[in-house]
This record gives C-alpha cells, structure tokens and sequence, in this order.
C-alpha cells in the first residue's frame, strides 16, 4: 500500500506540475496581450482622422449599423495612405485607388453614388465600400473569413484572376473555397502581382486594431 509519505510526495509533484503548466500559459498569454495592445495602441495617424465620420456613415448605408468599419479603414490605408489625390504607376487614382476602368463600372452600376469621382474622398469612399460588398457577394467561399480573404484579393488583383487560381487550385486537388489553399497557386500572374496580391488582405487585417475604436473588424489570423 502506498505510504502517506507517498501519497504526499505524489500530489507534490502534480501540483509542481500544474503551476508549471499555470506559468506557461501565463507567459504565453501575456506574450499576446502585449502584442494586440501594441497594435491597439498605434495611433491613428491625423489625416485619416477627417475621414472618420465619412467612412463610419459609408459602411452603415452599405452595410448596416454593425459593419466592419475598421477594415474599410484599413484598406483606404493600405492603398492611398489616407492621400486622395494618390496616383499609382498603373494608373489608380484617389483614396480607394480605382483603375478608371472599375471607376466607371462603379458609375454604371451604382448611378445613386453619383457620377464616379476616384479622387472624391465622399465617393471614393462609399465607391470601395460598396464594391468591397459586391465581391464578397460573388465569390465563392467556405467561410466568412475566407470570404473577407478573396473579396480583398479580387479587389486588388481582379475578381478574374481569383477565380483561375480556385479553378487551378481544385484542378491540382485543393479546396478552392478556403483561401488558404487557394494563395498556394498562381494561375499566370507575374510574380510580384501574385506576392502583392496574397499579401493584400494579410496588410489589412494588421492595420486594423488601431481603427477598432472606430467600429468592428474582422480579425481572422489569415495565413501571412
């Protein structure tokens, strides 16, 4: 039979063993705490400060009143950095950085957004909501988060584009409804327009703890 003196040491040890465990995790916790509250605590620099009330308004009438407004932040930052007359190589111009193109696309199908101005920070604005919203209406995805991962990616490498990478994706056997099997493949683009474009989404979701006090985000740990 097991002596007390047994029995004592026994549950000595499995005491050591959980406040080891207890430690770790305590560490562990603490590691991440202090990374989302680096995150949150980067300030919002100034000049995206004007558009605040813009951008809030914009992605309520798209929408609804629980939005994710921090990702339409996150995205103007990500593609102007909050500069309305920015100008790109290729030709994208304003705050939402749309190809005339996709600009005048947006004139046609959304006419009750006015007559499309890239560098009208009002509609630009509600323009990249509002498109935001009509790519994540038509790709297909398994989750919501995987949703949110394409709509951005077709955004800022086309909607056509997206849907040759699923289409080579489920050809070489892969789910081409999560987007973590889908940014594996490249259906033909050069090699910095597909690196630019499997990083888009990634670059938003980390600039949006800052403009969660603005209003939701959608932080889904997309794979970097």
């Amino acid at each position: 039979m097991e002596t007390d003196l047994g029995k004592l040491r026994r549950h000595v040890k499995m005491v050591e063993c959980v406040a080891k465990a207890f430690l770790v995790g305590l560490v562990v916790l603490t590691i991440l705490l202090v990374a989302n509250h680096a995150h949150a605590t980067e300030p919002i620099p100034a000049r995206a400060q004007q558009y605040r009330s813009v951008i809030i308004r914009a992605a309520r009438v798209e929408a609804g009143l629980n939005a994710p407004v921090a990702v339409f932040a996150a995205q103007v930052e990500q593609e102007s950095g909050w500069n309305p007359q920015a100008v790109s190589p290729v030709g994208a111009r304003g705050l939402g950085q749309f190809m005339p193109a996709t600009a005048a696309d947006m004139g046609r199908t959304r006419p009750d957004l006015g007559p499309a101005e890239p560098t009208n920070p009002g509609w630009a604005i509600r323009a990249l909501v509002a498109y935001d919203l009509q790519l994540l209406r038509s790709v297909r995805a398994d989750s919501p988060c995987d949703a949110m991962a394409m709509a951005m990616t077709s955004y800022n490498g086309g909607i056509g584009n997206l849907r040759k990478d699923q289409a080579l994706a489920q050809r070489q056997g892969l789910n081409p409804g999560r987007w973590a099997d889908v940014r594996k493949v490249n259906a033909g683009r050069s090699l910095a327009a597909y690196h630019e474009s499997r990083n888009y989404w990634p670059s938003i979701e980390r600039r949006q703890p800052k403009f969660l006090v603005w209003g939701p985000g959608i932080l889904c740990g997309v794979p970097q």
